[in-house]
């Protein structure tokens, strides 16, 4: 199967075959024929899986039969959870429709509403917005929503878990009845759900196998560690093992600080970004990374979906998240395009539920691994894979 194949023009699988994409992986064979028929769409993707091309392509390819774009207008609006998937969602639409005559904008909360405000002056074809800012520049008058033809609602589930209901609601109110309207999620939870029927008509529905993000290119295992012990073990790793890179993530910018000055102390230099960073200095960070100027970024789950960095050779979850999508998607962050990746995790005893609920999503236990002069004074107890949370226990009992 090719690109071709699917329907799309020389326009945009020419660039495709420079960026490297030898063959659609199974979401964009599924999702792009259905997007260039016009259709609604509910799609369940995990991270990592090419669900961004799998509604980009299309989309541009339907954008760019389009006629211009008149002032403060959009012609289609990509709704993202995250300013770095903005970003990374933007920069997509660049290298995809380098073939095309198309404009995009990407807008989002901590850069100058003023500058975004003067670019949506003449219009542009595609505007990759978080909701919160959306709503500011709808407030100020910014844009209008009446020339949308297609509206992609992306990590819906994420969006959802952040408090967005409101605003996508209000947005999606403005919106003109006829329009095409696409949700990709990782999860295809109630809430999710009950999104997609309230703003499509009649949408065919893609659902991935529910554990294909833990893929056999990605190599996971973990090494059990008392608490106080977590960053000599991540130095010892680091060194030991002859890291050349790695993307950590931990769960608090407290402790995303904390490690940075922990490593430098070892000699190993690392940088952070998390939400007390401003914009300007955490894209300075991320460029740095992903340039290959610096080795290892700790990181909250402020970019667990929207960094994606090349080769990224490995992820550490320096604590373990919840809930354990997160792991998902965190660890997602490797093994792309079917390239090889690996996952560590460090785990203390006061991480095993949240291993528990792990071990459950992926369907699988993690493989554990022994670091002498390492072991932990408090051992952690073999995982239970069918573990259900409390909360979840006493729903099942009240029949609900």
């Amino acid at each position: 199967m090719t690109f071709s194949q699917l329907g799309l023009s020389a326009a945009l699988t020419d660039p495709l075959a420079s960026l490297g994409y030898q063959a659609p992986t199974p979401i964009q064979q599924q999702a792009i024929p259905l997007v260039l028929q016009g259709r609604d769409l509910i799609a369940a993707a995990q991270t990592g899986t090419g669900k961004t091309a799998a509604y980009l392509l299309p989309l541009l390819q339907r954008l760019d039969q389009q006629g211009p774009v008149r002032p403060k207008r959009v012609h289609a609006l990509v709704l993202v959870p995250t300013r770095e998937l903005a970003q990374q969602v933007a920069n997509s639409v660049q290298a995809y429709g380098k073939g095309l005559s198309l404009s995009v904008l990407a807008a989002y909360g901590g850069t100058d509403t003023d500058t975004q405000s003067q670019a949506l002056n003449k219009g542009v074809d595609l505007l990759v917005a978080t909701p919160g800012r959306l709503r500011d520049l709808l407030t100020r008058r910014a844009l209008h929503l009446d020339a949308v033809t297609a509206l992609v609602l992306d990590e819906a589930d994420r969006m959802l878990d952040l408090g967005f209901i409101d605003a996508i609601n209000a947005i999606v109110d403005r919106l003109p009845d006829e329009r095409q309207t696409l949700l990709f999620s990782a999860t295809l939870g109630n809430q999710v759900r009950a999104l997609g029927r309230s703003a499509m008509v009649d949408p065919a529905e893609i659902t991935l196998a529910k554990h294909k993000a833990s893929k056999a290119q990605i190599e996971q295992w973990l090494v059990t560690v008392d608490k106080d012990k977590k960053s000599a073990l991540l130095s010892h790793l680091i060194q030991d093992l002859q890291w050349q890179q790695a993307l950590i993530f931990v769960e608090t910018k407290h402790g995303a600080a904390k490690l940075v000055t922990q490593l430098a102390k070892r000699g190993i230099e690392a940088d952070c970004i998390h939400s007390g960073r401003s914009q300007a200095v955490r894209e300075q960070v991320l460029a740095r990374f992903k340039a290959g100027e610096l080795a290892f970024l700790v990181a909250t789950g402020v970019a667990a979906r929207g960094l994606d960095v090349a080769g990224l050779e490995r992820v550490v979850n320096y604590d373990l998240p919840y809930p354990p999508d997160d792991y998902v998607h965190r660890i997602g962050r490797t093994g792309r395009a079917d390239a090889q990746g690996e996952a560590v995790a460090l785990l203390s005893k006061d991480d095993f539920k949240n291993l528990c609920m792990i071990e459950s999503r992926l369907g699988h236990l993690i493989e554990r691994r022994v670091v002498e002069g390492f072991e932990p004074r408090k051992p952690v107890p073999v995982s239970i894979l069918n573990y259900v949370p409390k909360a979840r226990r006493n729903d099942k009992a009240k029949g609900n």
